[in-house]
């Protein structure tokens, strides 16, 4: 009788024990199973933003077989098309239809850009359309001269800067990037991919600004693709979090952990010293006054000897333009008066009209920029100086009286207070 009742309850337990061992199979299994699919899911989806966002070798395609045909020419056509000695590397597009990758040409690094035409979305069971061509190089036409081309080229930048007096030797500048096999002439290839760049303001500005220093130099271009130097640092400052944490971490502790990543002070100061001489050439310069409308640390780099670059010229833009645009926005508050990220004027109520002066100007900004940057390890000597020159640098306004007069005093005195502590150092 009781090893009947054992031999009873043994196989129970043993049946227990099978069930239990066949379910966390089941579960695993499942869990297993889970983990496939969701993993599947996310590289299809990643593949397929990559394969929509990283197009290099269209842009490579259409802008060789334009080559080929003889439609255009530039410095670096032969290098992309024929030895292949120019190529894309790593790719860093944001837009489908502005493709940015690392690349190389012989022994020099740089940023390769190029435009593409639209991709074009589509529900399921729709026919798809066909994509969208980028603008064909149809300029200058065939029998254009070069002094019509010269020509061209003067009233595009006359529309762009306004009257200025040395836009003549800018032409000439221009049209010296343009023979880009320096034979002496600008061939009808050669002028349309330069025109086709001029169309693109970021382009403009960089040559604008980059005998001064403040960009990264154009190394050579085929049509409207085109390799700048790279710049090796950047961002300015902070630290880059993952999407999903940017949501969960305060702005205030992110602005802390910003400041964790940065040089030491001494050079600090002198990459900005490199920013405000940048507001100072860009304030009433050669070719006009220029608004940076968004001075966010993403945009700007450094080299190895921490020298400030300008590495999204797309942020600055024409004070004349800004004038332009700004004198036909229609208004309820300030809140709709501004351009870019932080460009701003004030709203006329009476007029329902945007006003054309900006309410603050461009060093004002930049010292908004560098505040937490200069003073973070700041030498305790001068830091309390420094503070004072920051704070009233940030108080100028855009429509103060005399204000010429007192953003150079501030600006001259600013870059005098950092040139003191640095200038015995290895930094400066």
């Amino acid at each position: 009788m009781a090893k009947s009742l054992f031999q009873r309850a043994w196989v129970k337990k043993s049946f227990y024990f099978q069930a239990r061992i066949s379910f966390v199979r089941v579960k695993y299994l499942f869990l297993t199973w889970l983990t496939v699919l969701v993993g599947s899911w996310v590289l299809y989806v990643q593949y397929s933003t990559y394969t929509e966002l990283c197009r290099g070798h269209e842009c490579k395609n259409a802008i060789c077989d334009k080559y080929r045909k003889g439609i255009i020419d530039g410095s670096a056509c032969s290098s992309l098309c024929d030895k292949d000695t120019l190529y894309m590397s790593r790719c860093l597009s944001t837009l489908p239809n502005n493709q940015v990758y690392t690349g190389s040409w012989g022994d020099r690094d740089g940023i390769i850009r190029c435009k593409l035409g639209e991709v074009v979305h589509y529900e399921l069971g729709e026919e798809p359309e066909p994509r969208r061509e980028a603008p064909v190089f149809d300029k200058p036409t065939r029998g254009t001269s070069v002094e019509k081309f010269r020509e061209m080229v003067f009233n595009h930048l006359k529309s762009k800067l306004g009257e200025q007096a040395n836009l003549a030797g800018l032409v000439s500048q221009i049209l010296s990037v343009a023979d880009g096999n320096k034979d002496g002439r600008v061939s009808l290839p050669e002028a349309r991919s330069t025109w086709a760049l001029l169309q693109m303001d970021e382009v403009l500005l960089g040559l604008l600004l980059q005998d001064r220093g403040h960009t990264p130099r154009l190394l050579g271009y085929c049509g409207d693709l085109y390799m700048t130097e790279r710049v090796p640092y950047g961002p300015l400052y902070g630290l880059s979090l993952p999407w999903p944490l940017v949501s969960w971490v305060p702005s205030s502790v992110q602005r802390t952990m910003d400041q964790w990543f940065t040089p030491s002070w001494p050079r600090k100061a002198k990459i900005s010293m490199g920013l405000l001489e940048l507001v100072e050439d860009i304030f009433h310069g050669t070719y006009g006054s220029f608004l940076i409308c968004d001075l966010a640390a993403a945009h700007f780099g450094y080299t190895d000897r921490h020298e400030l670059r300008l590495t999204n010229t797309q942020t600055v833009v024409p004070e004349d333009e800004f004038r332009r645009t700004m004198r036909v926005l229609k208004c309820e508050t300030d809140a709709d008066c501004v351009y870019g990220a932080d460009c701003q004027t004030s709203c006329d109520v009476s007029e329902k009209r945007c006003r054309e002066e900006p309410v603050q100007p461009n060093l004002a900004k930049a010292c908004s920029a560098l505040k937490d940057y200069l003073l973070r390890g700041a030498p305790s000597g001068m830091r309390e100086e420094l503070e004072r020159q920051l704070y009233a640098c940030m108080a100028l306004k855009g429509n103060a009286g005399q204000m010429n007069m007192e953003h150079s005093l501030i600006l001259n005195n600013l870059k005098a207070l950092l040139w003191r502590q640095i200038s015995h150092t290895k930094d400066s």
